[in-house]
């Protein structure tokens, strides 16, 4: 029941990353020098790339970031 229970909250933490970075990256598209819509790419960006995010799941937080963002552009490579 433990490990179930942390991965729900793992995979909660990761969703919500995704769904703040998608509405920080819209924003800094539609408004390039919103300062704090750049510190929040940055930021979510990072926990991407992190030890931390590699704790929480197997997945390839770069490449998983990198889909976001080709989706997001209307490129469909994979």
């Amino acid at each position: 029941m433990y490990e179930e229970n942390y991965q729900d909250l793992a995979h909660a933490i990761i969703l919500q990353a995704v769904k703040d970075f998608r509405a920080a990256y819209r924003r800094v598209k539609i408004f390039p020098t919103d300062r704090l819509a750049r510190d929040k790419v940055r930021e979510i960006t990072e926990f991407f790339c992190s030890r931390y995010f590699h704790v929480l799941t197997d997945l390839d937080g770069p490449e998983l970031l990198e889909r976001i963002i080709r989706e997001m552009e209307g490129g469909d490579d994979k």
